[in-house]
Parts: structure tokens; sequence; C-alpha cells
């Protein structure tokens, strides 16, 4: 079964619910420690953001997936991008790009300078001195980290080497106690 491509809302503290429609009617709540809204101006005037690939210009996806290409080529997660005011979700930019090849395939290149970034930033975290012991603990983290995820991102390149290296031959000799033939026996 997919996936469903919302999430299930849950009631907050200042909501009440409608057992007789199953319903929630949420009251107004000016709460300061709930997450940020995701709404774009056009949701703040009233009009909803698009939801599906197709609901965006064409323009509008260039602009977008040119945006994307450039910020996963830094090594910064899609998902991420994705998450930021205005974006799309990243159900739609999968749609986008099982659509559009070319941009599937620069997105690939992209993901690509993406590991090279995170090694690099591997580099400049061993390379900076650390302040104090908890600083290297945590530079330590950061670093193991990204080298976790680049090893399995991109194993070939980045992972353990893992193979068997065999030089020569090898014989098998088949010794039974069953008499040959010429023997006579």
């Amino acid at each position: 079964m997919p996936r469903s491509r919302t999430k299930p809302s849950t009631p907050s503290a200042n909501s009440t619910k409608t057992t007789a429609s199953g319903t929630d009617a949420s009251q107004g709540s000016s709460d300061s420690t709930s997450k940020p809204s995701r709404k774009s101006a056009a949701t703040s005037a009233g009009q909803q953001p698009p939801k599906h690939g197709s609901a965006w210009s064409r323009e509008d996806r260039t602009r977008l997936l040119d945006e994307l290409v450039a910020w996963i080529g830094d090594g910064k997660p899609l998902r991420e991008w994705c998450r930021q005011e205005g974006k799309p979700a990243w159900q739609t930019v999968y749609e986008w790009l099982e659509e559009d090849k070319e941009t599937d395939r620069r997105i690939a290149r992209a993901r690509e300078d993406g590991h090279d970034a995170l090694a690099e930033q591997c580099q400049v975290l061993s390379d900076t001195r650390p302040r104090d012991a908890v600083e290297v603990q945590w530079r330590k983290l950061q670093i193991e980290t990204r080298l976790k995820l680049l090893a399995k991102w991109n194993p070939r390149k980045y992972g353990d080497r893992v193979g068997v290296d065999h030089a020569g031959g090898v014989s098998i000799v088949l010794k039974t106690n069953v008499p040959d033939a010429e023997d006579g026996h």
C-alpha cells in the first residue's frame, strides 16, 4: 500500500473534537511554541499553495529545480530544501524528476558534487583547531556522521573497500576408491 502524502492531523491542546462528525474544530491559538508555518504569501491571502507538480508553472518549476540543483550540489539534503517556505513537497519534486529525465540526470550529478562537498567539510572540520575537549568530541561526531552517510550514499567512492584479491590458479584433484577401468579389476 503506498504511503500517504500528507501527515495525519493531531488535535492540539486548544482544539475540540466533535465525536458525532469525527472532525476537529480548531480554536484560534497564538501558541508561540508551535512549528513555523510553511504557508506562503499566497496562502496568507487565503489562496492554497500548489500541492501537485502540475499546479506549478513551467517557469516556476525550472527556477525551483535550478535552485534545487545548486542546493544539492552544496551537500544539503533535498527534504531540507523542500521544508522551506514556498518550496514544493519532496513528492512533487520526485514527480517532476520522473517526467524530466534531463533534470533527473542533473540532480544525480549534483548529488555527486554534494558528496564531494561533504567530504571537503570533513577535511575542514578536522583541520580546524578545537577550543576544548567538548568541541573535539562534537567535531568527531560531525565527521563520523558525514563519513557514514557518504559510505551509504556512494559506497563505490566513499565506502570501505571490500574485496578479495586472488592471484594464481586453483587445482582440484578428485580421488575415489573406485579402481580405474584400465586396471582390469
